[in-house]
């Protein structure tokens, strides 16, 4: 399960919003030091996302990417992952 803290980023990452119920992307910027750092390692440990490494971010940040399964955590009733993205 993720924290109602995890779900909030993950909603972020995908471009979820009250208004907004297609997502359109998927990712999060976040290093060492960041206040949701922690909640992003915690989802990769547990498998609901990934991370790499990029020589276009700043020294020690990572790009976040939600997996399959913690993009369907994050979804309330209405909301749909975009077929394209996600297929």
């Amino acid at each position: 399960m993720m924290t109602s803290r995890q779900i909030e980023l993950a909603r972020h990452a995908l471009g979820l919003t009250r208004s907004r119920l297609v997502s359109f992307r998927n990712h999060f910027c976040a290093g060492p030091g960041h206040t949701d750092f922690d909640d992003w390692e915690a989802m990769v440990a547990a498998g609901f996302a990934r991370k790499r490494e990029s020589k276009l971010l700043a020294p020690g940040d990572v790009m976040f990417h939600l997996t399959r399964a913690g993009a369907e955590l994050a979804l309330k009733p209405g909301d749909v992952l975009d077929p394209e993205d996600w297929p």
